[in-house]
C-alpha cells in the first residue's frame, strides 16, 4: 500500500520530469537558511576570521576522508560499469585533488598556527557517520540520494561564492579565500555535480516508491547536515568535557 508521501513524490516527479527536481523543491527552506548562513556571506567578501577559515578547512579535510569511503561504497553497489567509473573517479578526485588543495592551505603558512591534531565536530562526525552508514546499509539509490547534496549544493554555494569572491580577488590576488572559493566556482565541479544529479535520476527511475520516498529523506536529512556543517564552524557546538 503506498503512503501519502509516496503518492504525492510519484505525482509530483511526473509533472517534473526529474526526480531531482523534486529533491531540489522539497529542500528549497534548509537551503535558503544555506544561503543566509553569515559564515558563507564573510567567506565571500574575504572578512571571515582567519582562524574560523581554518577550523572550517580542517573540518572539511576531515569530512572528505570520510566522504571518499562513501562515494567507493556506492561504486561497488552500483548497478552498471559507467555508475560504478563516476562513483569511483570522484572518490579518487576527492582524496587526491581536493585533499591536495586542503593541505595546502593548511600548511601553507597563510591560515594561524594549531597545536595538537584536529577533532571531528559534532557535525562534521555526525555528517559522516551519517553517509557511511546509509551507503553500506541502505539500497544504492538511497546511498547516491544521500550523498548529492555535497555534490550539488556546494555547486550552488561555489559558484555564487566565486562571483563575489571576483572582487576580493581583483584586490589581492593571493587572498586565501578568494582562492579557495574560486575552485568550487570552476567548471570541472560543475560538471561534477550535474553527473551526480543524473546518476541519481537514473537510479530513482528503476527504484520503487517507496525507495524514491527514502531518497527522499535521505536528501534532505543530508541538507540539514550541509547546513549545520557550514554554520558550526562560525557557531561552534563544543563537544561535552570527557
Amino acid at each position: 500500500m503506498l503512503t501519502k508521501g509516496c503518492l504525492v513524490l510519484l505525482a509530483h516527479t511526473a509533472e517534473s520530469g526529474r526526480f531531482t527536481d523534486h529533491l531540489w523543491d522539497r529542500t528549497k527552506g534548509l537551503r535558503g537558511a544555506i544561503d543566509d548562513l553569515e559564515f558563507l556571506r564573510l567567506l565571500g567578501d574575504g572578512t571571515l576570521p582567519p582562524e574560523v577559515f581554518r577550523t572550517y578547512i580542517e573540518q572539511d579535510s576531515l569530512y572528505l576522508a570520510g566522504y571518499s569511503k562513501v562515494l567507493a561504497i556506492l561504486s561497488s553497489k552500483s548497478p552498471d560499469a559507467a555508475a560504478a567509473q563516476f562513483w569511483a573517479s570522484s572518490a579518487a578526485t576527492a582524496v587526491s585533488v581536493e585533499s591536495a588543495l586542503h593541505d595546502d592551505m593548511l600548511s601553507g603558512g597563510r591560515l594561524p598556527a594549531r597545536d595538537g591534531e584536529p577533532e571531528h565536530s559534532a557535525a562534521c562526525l555526525g555528517y559522516v557517520s551519517y553517509l557511511i552508514a546509509t551507503a553500506a546499509t541502505e539500497s544504492y539509490a538511497v546511498g547516491a540520494a544521500a550523498a548529492l547534496p555535497c555534490f550539488w549544493i556546494y555547486a550552488e554555494v561555489g559558484r555564487d561564492l566565486a562571483a563575489r569572491a571576483s572582487a576580493v580577488l581583483a584586490a589581492d590576488p593571493d587572498h586565501p579565500y578568494a582562492q579557495w572559493v574560486s575552485t568550487y566556482g570552476a567548471a570541472e565541479f560543475q560538471e561534477s555535480a550535474a553527473a551526480a544529479r543524473t546518476w541519481v535520476d537514473a537510479a530513482a527511475e528503476a527504484a520503487s516508491a517507496r525507495e524514491r520516498e527514502a531518497m527522499a529523506t535521505a536528501f534532505t536529512i543530508a541538507t540539514r547536515y550541509e547546513l549545520m556543517f557550514w554554520d558550526t564552524a562560525l557557531n561552534p557546538q563544543p563537544w561535552p568535557a570527557a
